[in-house]
Protein backbone atom coordinates (compact mmCIF):
# COMPACT_ATOMS: atom_id res chain seq x y z
CA UNK A 1 0.00 0.00 0.00
CA UNK A 2 1.35 3.20 -0.94
CA UNK A 3 2.24 5.77 1.79
CA UNK A 4 2.16 9.09 -0.28
CA UNK A 5 -0.33 10.18 -3.06
CA UNK A 6 1.95 10.74 -5.41
CA UNK A 7 3.34 7.02 -4.90
CA UNK A 8 -0.37 5.73 -5.60
CA UNK A 9 -0.11 7.81 -8.52
CA UNK A 10 3.51 6.38 -9.73
CA UNK A 11 1.63 2.65 -9.11
CA UNK A 12 -1.06 3.67 -11.64
CA UNK A 13 1.37 4.90 -13.93
CA UNK A 14 3.84 1.72 -13.65
CA UNK A 15 0.57 -0.25 -14.36
CA UNK A 16 -0.82 1.77 -17.95
CA UNK A 17 3.09 2.07 -19.11
CA UNK A 18 3.83 -1.50 -18.50
CA UNK A 19 0.31 -2.17 -20.71
CA UNK A 20 1.29 0.02 -23.39
CA UNK A 21 5.08 -1.34 -23.73
CA UNK A 22 3.30 -5.01 -23.38
CA UNK A 23 1.53 -4.03 -26.28
CA UNK A 24 3.66 -2.53 -28.74
CA UNK A 25 6.62 -5.04 -27.97
CA UNK A 26 4.15 -7.99 -28.66
CA UNK A 27 3.00 -6.66 -31.93
CA UNK A 28 6.90 -6.06 -33.55
CA UNK A 29 7.15 -10.09 -31.99
CA UNK A 30 4.11 -11.04 -34.18
CA UNK A 31 5.40 -8.96 -36.76
CA UNK A 32 8.65 -10.56 -37.15
CA UNK A 33 7.34 -13.70 -36.58
CA UNK A 34 5.26 -12.80 -39.80
CA UNK A 35 8.04 -12.05 -41.89
CA UNK A 36 9.69 -15.27 -41.11
CA UNK A 37 7.04 -17.30 -42.47
CA UNK A 38 7.06 -15.82 -45.21
CA UNK A 39 8.60 -17.61 -48.23
CA UNK A 40 7.75 -14.81 -50.66
CA UNK A 41 10.47 -12.80 -51.99
CA UNK A 42 8.67 -9.34 -53.09
CA UNK A 43 6.53 -9.70 -50.67
CA UNK A 44 9.15 -10.16 -47.63
CA UNK A 45 11.20 -7.21 -48.93
CA UNK A 46 7.98 -4.87 -48.77
CA UNK A 47 7.30 -6.37 -45.13
CA UNK A 48 11.13 -5.47 -44.22
CA UNK A 49 11.64 -1.62 -43.38
CA UNK A 50 8.44 -1.67 -41.54
CA UNK A 51 9.24 -4.17 -39.05
CA UNK A 52 13.20 -2.52 -39.23
CA UNK A 53 10.96 0.65 -38.13
CA UNK A 54 9.05 -0.88 -35.70
CA UNK A 55 12.09 -2.46 -33.76
CA UNK A 56 13.95 1.24 -34.35
CA UNK A 57 11.31 2.64 -32.17
CA UNK A 58 10.99 -0.44 -29.39
CA UNK A 59 14.79 0.46 -28.64
CA UNK A 60 14.51 4.46 -29.01
CA UNK A 61 12.04 4.09 -25.95
CA UNK A 62 14.02 1.19 -24.92
CA UNK A 63 11.10 -1.06 -24.75
CA UNK A 64 13.95 -3.47 -26.42
CA UNK A 65 17.31 -3.36 -26.07
CA UNK A 66 19.64 -1.70 -29.16
CA UNK A 67 21.61 -5.18 -29.39
CA UNK A 68 18.71 -6.66 -29.70
CA UNK A 69 16.88 -4.90 -32.29
CA UNK A 70 20.16 -4.76 -34.43
CA UNK A 71 20.46 -8.36 -34.27
CA UNK A 72 16.70 -9.00 -34.82
CA UNK A 73 17.20 -6.56 -38.22
CA UNK A 74 20.48 -8.68 -39.27
CA UNK A 75 18.55 -12.05 -38.75
CA UNK A 76 15.52 -10.96 -40.58
CA UNK A 77 18.04 -9.41 -43.40
CA UNK A 78 19.58 -12.63 -43.94
CA UNK A 79 16.11 -14.23 -44.24
CA UNK A 80 14.85 -12.14 -46.97
CA UNK A 81 18.34 -12.31 -48.93
CA UNK A 82 18.43 -16.05 -49.02
CA UNK A 83 14.92 -16.09 -50.01
CA UNK A 84 16.20 -14.94 -53.80
CA UNK A 85 19.02 -17.78 -53.70
CA UNK A 86 16.69 -20.26 -53.40
CA UNK A 87 14.38 -19.31 -56.18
Amino acid sequence: MANHKSADKRARQNVKLAEHNHYYAKTARNAVKDLRETTDKAEAEAKLPKVNAMLDKLAKTNIIHKNKASNLKSGLANHVNKLGANA
